[in-house]
């Protein structure tokens, strides 16, 4: 279930609050019972399985200025 960051602006607290996506805008209210709260904006993290994705093999091609031919190897 996703987490929400909420903080308080009465008392200055930060805290999450689980829930489902459909209910992500309802209002909480923080720890100590103020109503006085707005939603944090987060970051996402994504993450693939292991060894999945462009990052998994080596990088293509030769290097150097034109593949690796020419700068003289």
């Amino acid at each position: 279930m996703p987490r929400y960051d909420f903080r308080c602006r009465a008392c200055g607290a930060t805290f999450e609050v689980s829930r489902p996506m459909s209910e992500s805008g309802a209002p909480a209210s923080c720890p100590d019972g103020h109503d006085d709260t707005v939603k944090l904006l987060s970051t996402v993290a994504v993450m693939g399985a292991p060894g999945a994705g462009p990052a998994a093999g080596p990088a293509p091609g030769g290097g150097g200025c034109c593949g690796g031919g020419c700068c003289g190897g």
